[in-house]
């Protein structure tokens, strides 16, 4: 977790003053010292305040309430390709014309979004550093709405969760993820606690709305044992694992290991090729890699070679029963390092970790490796847009479109419609394609977007057309229905840090 020294450098995103519909600068959980606001994203604020202003004016409605709307969505694209080149399929037309920004939103709603990878904190939660941040705000009486006033969590916990996932976005089916810790008190939720939000949801629903991970923790006393009993009573959709151990206390990770450690993991994975005979999703092995950029890497120079995903080939050539789904696909330049990533890939055409992932079917012969998208997607996004086509470009190149998974690492950076929408306008620009042999990425609801959306995970998880189908008529469905007449609409609230240096 971020020190207190850290953290005094930082604010609360959800106390930022513009509402964006497209974050305007990278924010971060706990875990990392999010970048400062860049010149181009400062250059992209300035443009979608202009813009918003003007167009909510000539609409007679407040910018706010611009920026919750499909136009305000399309408004924010615009400005995003006058800023950093033409990446998003967006027309003048969408953003000044409320009825045509609306009728594309309506056409693309009932599209299968299955997002394998979102988070929450449990009630009982003493990661307290966002709590503390907001308390600072009141006492600096930079938001006089927080001062004297008694701050909490309940952003990031499960009935919010619910709202922005399900209510706020077009995502169809979420799996609840997490994090486990040395110490049992800073697991983001325990293994049981996500079991049971998974079995509420799906029972209240009437349909299957919601997967689970069981976080396992290779070398932790008793950790095979404890895998044994949360498959037969938590009953996990998959598992997923951390290979630096524990990564919201790095300073405590004793139990850093490698996928490829036969003594130690290969017993698990006999397991779970057991297991998967009676539940077949138990072949999916969730791993999160990357992430860890120079300033992660200068105070945990130890755990550096876990992070990274030298170990992935040998594990997928030794069990190709299993699916290895790696998480983030082993970005490793995050925390305000994207420019690193950028640069490298203009000089040499490759990005670490994630070219390294994307060659590993061709240089091993292997079929079962993934990659999810989360923080290489809802980072890259807002901060080098061109390095998140680029990417996507290297991933469906080497891995397949129909081994790229979507996952947005959502609550944190607030509901996910916006990482939606950009999915579904993003194209890798044409230079791009004639230099680097990229295909291109195709409509919105073409064949490649809607893999990656869900048709991938629906094949991992064995989700099936009569469950597709169920989603249609369920509690949720007319719950979303009653919550959009009502016209609240969404907060484009995200919730984490960002640098005290944002012009926002």
């Amino acid at each position: 977790m971020l020190s207190p020294e850290e953290i005094k450098r930082l604010i609360p995103a959800e106390t930022t003053k513009l509402r964006s519909p497209i974050p305007t600068q990278a924010v971060s959980s706990d875990e990392f010292i999010p970048g400062l606001q860049t010149p181009k994203q400062r250059e992209f604020e300035e443009r979608i305040k202009r813009m918003g202003a003007s167009l909510a004016k000539k609409q007679g409605i407040s910018r706010r309430a611009f920026f919750q709307s499909a136009a305000g969505m399309a408004a924010g694209f615009m400005c995003m390709n006058e800023t950093f080149g033409p990446l998003y399929l967006v027309s003048q037309a969408e953003a000044a014309t409320p009825e045509l920004a609306n009728q594309r939103a309506s056409s693309l709603k009932g599209q299968f979004i299955m997002d394998m990878h979102t988070h929450f904190l449990r009630d009982d939660t003493r990661l307290e550093n966002f709590v503390r941040s907001r308390e600072a705000v009141g006492k600096a009486n930079w938001n006089p709405g927080l001062v004297n006033k008694p701050q909490s969590l309940e952003d990031l916990k499960f009935a919010n969760y619910f709202k922005e996932m399900f209510m706020d976005s077009d995502t169809k089916v979420a799996l609840i993820s997490g994090s486990g810790s040395e110490d049992p008190r800073d697991w983001f939720l325990t293994n049981e606690m996500k079991a049971q939000a998974k079995k509420d949801v799906n029972q209240k629903a009437g349909s299957t709305r919601m997967f689970s991970h069981a976080i396992f923790m290779p070398g932790m006393p008793g950790w095979l044992e404890k895998a044994e009993a949360d498959y037969a009573v938590n009953q996990p959709d998959s598992f997923k694992g951390y290979t630096v151990g524990d990564n919201t206390n790095k300073s405590l990770a004793k139990h850093p290991w490698h996928l490829d450690d036969e003594k130690l993991l290969y017993p698990f994975y006999e397991k779970l090729v057991k297991w998967s005979k009676t539940k077949p999703s138990l072949k999916n092995v969730c791993v999160h890699k990357g992430l860890y950029p120079p300033s992660v890497t200068k105070n945990f120079p130890n755990l550096l070679q876990y992070a990274d995903v030298r170990d992935v080939a040998k594990a997928a050539k030794d069990w190709p029963e299993l699916n290895f789904i790696i998480y983030h696909s082993g970005f490793r330049y995050t925390g305000g390092a994207w420019d690193i990533g950028w640069q490298q890939f203009e000089k040499s055409g490759r990005i670490d970790w994630v070219t390294n992932l994307a060659e590993i079917p061709a240089k091993y012969g292997v079929k079962n490796v993934y990659g999810d998208l989360g923080q290489i997607f809802a980072q890259s996004t807002i901060a080098e847009p061109r390095l998140c086509a680029a990417m996507l470009g290297q991933l469906i190149q080497g891995l397949g479109a129909d081994h790229v998974l979507w996952g947005t690492d959502a609550i944190w950076t607030g509901s996910p419609q916006w990482q939606i929408e950009a999915l579904r306008r993003l194209e890798i620009p044409e230079e791009m394609q004639k230099k680097y042999g990229f295909s291109p990425l195709g409509p919105a609801d073409g064949m490649v977007k809607n893999a990656i959306f869900g048709d991938n995970s629906a094949k991992l998880y064995h989700f099936s057309q009569k469950q597709r189908a169920e989603l249609k008529n369920d509690w949720v469905h007319h719950a979303k229905l009653a919550y959009e007449a009502s016209g609240e609409g969404r907060t484009n609230l995200r919730y984490g840090y960002l640098q005290k240096s944002s012009s926002s």
